[in-house]
């Protein structure tokens, strides 16, 4: 192929992915390297029949004047991923120095916002993936298994899941585990407790969350495990039956070798989406027990002061550990790559 024509085919892509990819990963990077001025600050003296007394108020002029001036704010290099809301370098040698014990040191640790946010994001993302991939794979061999009259009927309630909008899904779960819906009223009949409640309790709402993840992933390792299921060579299932292989055995041994690429390419896509959980979280109003690296940029980006600096900070970061974790599959990846 000359090079004008792969160049024309090329270029169409090259185009989107540098106006919505590299610019606005540049922009964050340079808007994660300045803060929000400070507000001018000036002590006015009011007086009064019985005397004079002074009053600190903001100039919203002189404030405005200097946001207008700088709109990208003062320049302060990298103190924002070295400071409190974020890598805290500071609090963490402080943590370091006065501890008592490793319990001390990790209550300190998690009274980190950044830090208690990366610990959830990498539970969530460590528990739900894998827990996701074998639960997938086990529905796609149930189902490949299945007579075809009770197959179409099989994949359409698989699938529902992932049919339902994420927000409405995690929502339903969120009544259903109320004190008053069927799972609360059950859980607290199981422990025999009838005060239990999933919501003030951190380590059960980290669960329902957890839950939430698998039942709503799971259909799409189930779709991929399923088509690759199809393509298995049939010869090869026989003859391990002739040579006396159970089911398991069968599985193990010839079906799980020849679908690992799939199993590749799903442990990717759930690593990322797993590492930016956010829906559950605010459906199930669970501010108060976890807190992942998506909400942490949400709320730097609401309300009235809109922290933009931090939440580049922590976009950025996040990007860097995304990047960690993937690195172990996609060299994996390109092993196996050379090797073929």
């Amino acid at each position: 192929m000359k090079h004008s024509t792969f160049f024309t085919f090329v270029f169409p892509s090259l185009l989107a992915m540098t106006l919505l990819i590299v610019l606005p990963v540049i922009s964050v990077v340079v808007q994660s390297l300045y803060a929000q001025h400070e507000q001018v600050i000036e002590t006015v003296q009011n007086c009064g029949p019985f005397g004079c007394s002074d009053e600190v108020t903001v100039n919203q002029e002189a404030t405005q004047a200097i946001r207008e001036a700088e709109p990208l704010g003062r320049f302060v290099g990298f103190d924002n991923y070295f400071n409190r809301g974020h890598l805290a370098v500071t609090e963490m040698g402080e943590a370091w120095r006065t501890s008592t014990g490793w319990g001390d040191w990790w209550n300190k640790v998690m009274n980190l916002p950044f830090y208690s946010a990366i610990v959830f994001t990498l539970t969530f993302t460590f528990v739900v993936t894998p827990l996701t991939i074998g639960l997938g794979f086990a529905i796609a061999v149930a189902v490949n298994s299945a007579s075809r009259a009770v197959r179409g009927p099989l994949i359409f309630v698989s699938l529902l899941p992932f049919i339902i909008t994420p927000l409405v899904g995690s929502l339903v779960l969120f009544w259903m585990v109320d004190a008053r819906g069927i799972l609360g009223h059950a859980i607290q009949w199981l422990a025999g407790n009838p005060d239990l409640s999933v919501k003030a309790s951190t380590p059960l709402m980290w669960i329902m969350l957890m839950v939430y993840g698998v039942w709503h992933s799971a259909p799409f390792a189930f779709v991929v495990f399923y088509a690759g299921l199809q393509t298995v060579n049939q010869d090869t299932n026989e003859a391990a039956m002739i040579d006396g292989a159970n089911r398991w055995q069968r599985v193990r041994y010839v079906t799980i070798p020849h679908i690992m690429p799939l199993v590749t390419f799903v442990a990717l896509i759930q690593l990322m989406d797993n590492f930016r959980v956010f829906e559950p979280l605010i459906s199930f109003s669970a501010e108060a027990h976890a807190q992942s690296l998506s909400t942490y940029i949400y709320y730097d980006l609401g309300g009235e002061t809109r922290l933009l600096n931090s939440a580049a900070a922590t976009s950025l970061l996040t990007v860097i550990c995304v990047g960690i974790l993937l690195s172990p599959v996609l060299v994996r990846t390109w092993r196996d790559f050379k090797r073929a």
